[in-house]
């Protein structure tokens, strides 16, 4: 496979050109020099990459691309609308955000955090307002999360696009139960913490 730096995108599903995601900047002569697709599968692409270090140095690091996603802090009134939904990985319930991945080919990351905030709440939004972005995983992943506000809801008609999601329920949380639902570890999700305290935050609370 041809040399890359590490500001060329490798994931097989890229970030579309007009997503505002944190920008990843190589530093101190780092330089990827390679890189052996391991697995593709539905979501991630697995791949071996190798680096060449300021001195000549060589390592090689699993490394997994992402094609990133979206979150929605759902306002209403003084409530946020969220979702309780079953996550294979950790083998339970989590109550988080409405939110998914980039999977729609050339959909924006506005366009699909309301299809996802549709799709899991049965909400639309009058007003969509970008919190932030971060990088979930920085160690291994090169995904990159969006959160946005959504404000003046009104109802939509939901529909599930996977199993789990045919039997989430939506909750609505007042936001001064925030920081104690995070606090008392009911809400432990990263993407789902950094958007309500973002909100917190804008909100002056």
């Amino acid at each position: 496979m041809a040399a890359m730096t590490m500001q060329e995108q490798t994931s097989s599903a890229e970030v579309p050109a007009s997503a505002s995601v944190p920008t990843i900047v190589s530093g101190h002569g780092f330089t990827r020099t390679g890189e052996e697709v391991l697995h593709v599968g539905h979501v991630i692409t697995l791949a071996r990459a190798t680096f060449e270090g300021p001195a000549g140095e060589v390592m090689e690091r699993d490394v997994v691309h992402h094609p990133g996603a979206v979150a929605v802090v759902a306002l209403d009134g003084d409530e946020v609308v969220l979702v309780r939904q079953y996550r294979p990985v950790l083998e339970r319930e989590m109550l988080e955000l409405p939110a998914g991945k980039l999977d729609v080919p050339g959909e924006d990351r506005p366009t699909a955090a309301r299809r996802e905030l549709v799709e899991e709440a049965g909400l639309d939004a009058v007003d969509l307002i970008e919190l932030g972005s971060f990088h979930n995983s920085i160690g291994f992943s090169d995904e990159a999360t969006t959160i946005y506000l959504a404000t003046e809801l009104v109802p939509a008609t939901p529909l599930a696009a996977s199993i789990e999601e045919e039997y989430l329920t939506v909750e609505r949380v007042g936001l001064d139960e925030v920081e104690g639902l995070i606090g008392d570890g009911t809400i432990t999700d990263a993407k789902t913490i950094l958007g309500l305290l973002w909100t917190l935050r804008r909100l002056g609370r």
